[in-house]
């Protein structure tokens, strides 16, 4: 039996034109595409230049602001060292002038706990008459003020709290006799009334003096050997080294590391 008779292939040029057209629309939609595609970069770029040129102008504001801190700060550390300098200046100052005035106090004693009123009306006469009692001196000359007064207003209930009398002696060696039985004879007495005289101190000097009074305390415990001289100056000595404090501070730190070092070491268990 005859095979059936097939007609001939298409030609493949018939084929490539039929195809054509499609092919070139598509060609056309991807252009299309890449060009739309390219417009967007465009716009991208022309957007991204935009916000370089606003943060190079940020950039630039920052510098002209961070040049502005760095004379600022300079123009701060300038005042900061004059300040310094002023405070060192004000401290040397102060310390002069604490220095004079506990000078000018040198010949006063201040007598703490005399009855209001005791004195009477001249209290020079009162003072020349009680001194001697008190400490047991026969001065030779007798004694001599310069001025004498009780201290601050009086207050309501002057009986439980006299007012402290500050006497300002015309002889100084009869001022440092009376100071001297008055640190080494313990309280003196005066018609069953315990009298006490100190010497007439700065209010710097006297809030350094409390505040050196303070540690005495502590250099007991550490068994420390201690004296306060005139003037707020405290002397210790540990293990045979002795040192001077002029600054309750600096003592502080110092027995810190005093207290530290003397700590015993704690046993394993």
């Amino acid at each position: 039996m005859a095979s059936p008779t097939t007609g001939p292939p298409n030609p493949p040029s018939a084929m490539a034109d039929g195809d054509q057209p499609a092919t070139m629309e598509r060609i056309l939609q991807e252009i299309t595409a890449v060009s739309r595609r390219i417009e967007g970069m465009d716009a991208s770029i022309s957007s991204l230049t935009l916000e370089t040129k606003s943060i190079r102008a940020d950039i630039a504001g920052f510098h002209s602001w961070v040049m502005g801190l760095e004379h600022r700060v300079e123009t701060l550390e300038t005042h900061m060292s004059t300040a310094q300098d002023r405070d060192q200046d004000l401290s040397y100052l102060r310390s002069k002038v604490t220095d004079l005035e506990d000078r000018s106090r040198r010949d006063n004693i201040r007598l703490l706990r005399i009855p209001e009123n005791e004195e009477g009306t001249d209290i020079q006469t009162f003072l020349s008459s009680a001194i001697p009692k008190l400490t047991s001196l026969a001065f030779e000359p007798p004694l001599e003020f310069q001025r004498a007064h009780r201290v601050g207003p009086k207050c309501q209930d002057g009986a439980l709290r006299p007012r402290p009398i500050i006497a300002c002696l015309l002889r100084h060696s009869q001022t440092r006799q009376i100071l001297q039985v008055a640190r080494t004879h313990g309280p003196l007495r005066m018609d069953k009334i315990e009298v006490r005289i100190t010497a007439d101190y700065s209010k710097d000097t006297t809030e350094r003096r409390k505040a050196f009074l303070s540690l005495r305390p502590r250099l007991r415990q550490l068994e420390v050997k201690y004296g306060l001289f005139d003037h707020a100056r405290m002397w210790i000595t540990k293990n045979w080294v002795s040192r001077d404090f002029y600054n309750p501070e600096d003592q502080r730190l110092f027995l810190d590391s005093l207290q530290t070092h003397t700590k015993q070491p704690v046993a394993p268990k």
